[in-house]
């Protein structure tokens, strides 16, 4: 089975579009989304894919309430659980799911899973311990990295790859980059970001 994995997509609906069309060549069976949507736009876009999608809570979230409501529609193809970390049991692997990647490591070497997946911090990691894969499939917003991706996970070779998304934009533009550096903001060192 080919899973799709997704992740940070902070309302870049533009780029949402383009890894849907990027990803029929895969035929994923399932999409995982790893949250921050922002918006329920980003949402209501997930509800209409035609291929199923599970996702968990993160801390960028906006109208949860709203969120909700669209997950609960008759005709929503998204499964939205509740929580910043969940489990999952796909083609008979045992998927761990954390919005955050502190736990991520330690849950990997627990032995208990096959797959662990989390986001949060914007940064691209694979690793294999012992038998299990630690996976961070990096982000779609790219606002952060410049780099757009998702990750084709494979339950018969419990391995995954991540591809860069075609034809993406960023909101990250020269003058955005210089209000940052004026306001002495950097990104990914708030202490809620660190592994």
């Amino acid at each position: 089975m080919k899973i799709a994995i997704i992740s940070d997509i902070h309302d870049n609906t533009h780029n949402l579009v383009m890894f849907f069309e990027q990803i029929q060549k895969y035929n994923p069976e399932k999409i995982i989304f790893l949250w921050d949507f922002a918006s329920a736009a980003i949402a209501w876009l997930l509800c209409s894919s035609t291929i199923p999608v599970f996702a968990i809570w993160g801390n960028n979230d906006g109208d949860k309430s709203l969120i909700t409501r669209f997950s609960l529609k008759p005709d929503s193809n998204m499964e939205l659980w509740f929580d910043v970390i969940d489990s999952i049991e796909l083609d008979n692997r045992k998927i761990f799911l954390s919005h955050y990647p502190l736990p991520a490591k330690s849950i990997a070497k627990s032995w208990d899973y096959d797959a662990v997946f989390y986001w949060h911090n914007h940064e691209k990691y694979k690793e294999k311990i012992n038998d299990c894969l630690l996976l961070n499939p990096w982000e779609v917003w790219a606002y952060k990295t410049w780099t757009w991706t998702f990750a084709i996970y494979d339950t018969q070779t419990n391995d995954a790859e991540i591809i860069e998304i075609k034809n993406t934009i960023t909101t990250n533009t020269k003058e955005s980059q210089e209000k940052f550096k004026e306001i002495k903001y950097e990104f990914n060192k708030q202490a809620g970001h660190k592994n």
